[in-house]
């Protein structure tokens, strides 16, 4: 049965959210072209970037969506959610108040996705520490708290914020291939370039969740 999923492409959706000046679109352009730009704009409305990770001898794209944080655009950008599988919610590590916006990110995947979604907490910014207004040990309780997956980067030196990403693609595609061993359903479901998933979506294991950088 596996040899008929094996040639297939698989498209799993990711949305980087948080608030306004975290660094999304720095940690989407570090990942995506391994750049950063110290002067970036306020991204209006949502921008996206295709990735080619090969797992397990599969092709899989990641379709990552930076979508913006200011509030006049959330209404623009809610409609984005639908479809997504994957989600890195971001704070800066040197403004608290980004971190205690968390749990609104969070209510606010719960209510546009129509599927359960693989989370990431991403505690950005961490070259910042003698700034620093959120602990490491804040961001894994949350994150513990809220089952979520946990790591701090820093897209100005690029630390971690590849294995972020990588995290969240590998784990989607873990479950997915999981499902499609176990459903006939779900195989049917399986066309090139997409990847529809099911109502129950992603079912995360509450193991091995987090990983963390900048600890000292």
């Amino acid at each position: 049965m596996e040899d008929e999923v094996s040639g297939e492409e698989y498209l799993f959706k990711i949305v980087i959210i948080g608030d306004s000046a975290v660094g999304k679109s720095n940690l989407l352009s570090r990942y995506a072209r391994n750049e950063f730009d110290m002067n970036t704009k306020a991204t209006i409305g949502v921008e996206f970037q295709t990735q080619c990770v090969d797992i397990d001898g599969k092709e899989v794209k990641a379709q990552i969506w930076d979508t913006a944080g200011q509030e006049r655009f959330r209404a623009v950008t809610s409609a984005y959610y639908r479809g997504a599988v994957g989600a890195l919610i971001v704070y800066d590590i040197s403004r608290r108040s980004t971190f205690d916006s968390i749990s609104r990110w969070l209510e606010e995947l719960k209510t546009h996705c129509d599927t359960t979604v693989a989370r990431m907490l991403v505690g950005n910014k961490c070259d910042l520490e003698n700034i620093r207004e959120v602990s490491v040990e804040d961001g894994k309780g949350l994150a513990e708290a809220e089952g979520l997956f946990f790591m701090e980067t820093s897209a100005l030196d690029s630390t971690n914020v590849k294995t972020a990403f990588e995290i969240i693609i590998k784990e989607i595609y873990n479950n997915v291939s999981r499902k499609l061993l176990n459903s006939d359903a779900y195989k049917a479901e399986l066309s090139v370039n997409r990847v529809s998933l099911a109502k129950d979506g992603v079912d995360l294991s509450k193991s091995n969740r987090l990983a963390s950088c900048c600890s000292s």
